[in-house]
């Protein structure tokens, strides 16, 4: 059985953000590790939440490990905008000072009948465009529209701005499956490092 957490090099800088955030309506805490393997422990209580950010983890190669406790007796949203929000601040804190990273990056995804294309900048500036339409309102238990709110969520607290298209799709399901696969393959090439590039910040600021 393969250890959440993965042995690394005494040389190498961890990027690594552990957050947690406690309210009277849920209680999350994220562990992330931006140089992982894709390793995943994932409890938010909502199945589908679940899968997708298994998803994610696995496509971005990032160890993630989250355990929400949420008041899902009301309904989804609490939890789902929490687990975003706390995700965010994580990421944002295993980029450090953002040395190095490539910072622009672009992705267009495939899955099955859908299409999603994802463009973002991790630049300290949040800022979503999201245009994407679900043919239905539901996957299951879990409400379409949170996706967008957990994204929301998501680029607020991490300081990213992202564009979001679905450019096609006839299955609700595998749209929203395309987007967090999308989502793990742009974070992934926005915040490697540039070999060419490892000591410098990339603005002519100085900072991001």
């Amino acid at each position: 059985m393969k250890s959440f957490y993965r042995v690394k090099k005494m040389s190498e800088h961890k990027r690594t953000g552990k957050k947690e955030r406690a309210t009277s309506e849920t209680k999350v805490q994220v562990n992330l590790d931006l140089d992982g393997s894709g390793i995943s422990e994932i409890k938010t209580g909502i199945g589908f939440l679940n899968h997708m950010l298994e998803l994610l983890a696995k496509h971005a190669a990032f160890d993630l490990k989250i355990n929400a406790e949420g008041d899902l007796d009301v309904d989804s949203h609490h939890t789902t905008e929490d687990v975003g929000i706390v995700f965010g601040e994580a990421f944002k804190e295993a980029l450090g000072d953002k040395k190095g990273i490539n910072r622009f990056a672009d992705v267009s995804l495939p899955m099955q009948d859908s299409l999603v294309k994802i463009s973002l900048d991790i630049c300290g500036r949040p800022h979503l465009e999201y245009v994407v339409h679900y043919p239905t309102e539901k996957i299951g238990d879990f409400d379409t529209n949170l996706v967008e709110e957990f994204l929301h969520a998501f680029v607020t607290h991490a300081g990213i701005t992202m564009h979001i298209e679905g450019v096609r799709g006839s299955n609700s399901h595998h749209i929203a499956e395309a987007e967090f696969k999308a989502l793990a393959r742009v974070l992934k090439k926005g915040c490697e490092i540039n070999p060419n590039a490892q000591n410098d910040i990339p603005s002519t600021k100085g900072s991001l």
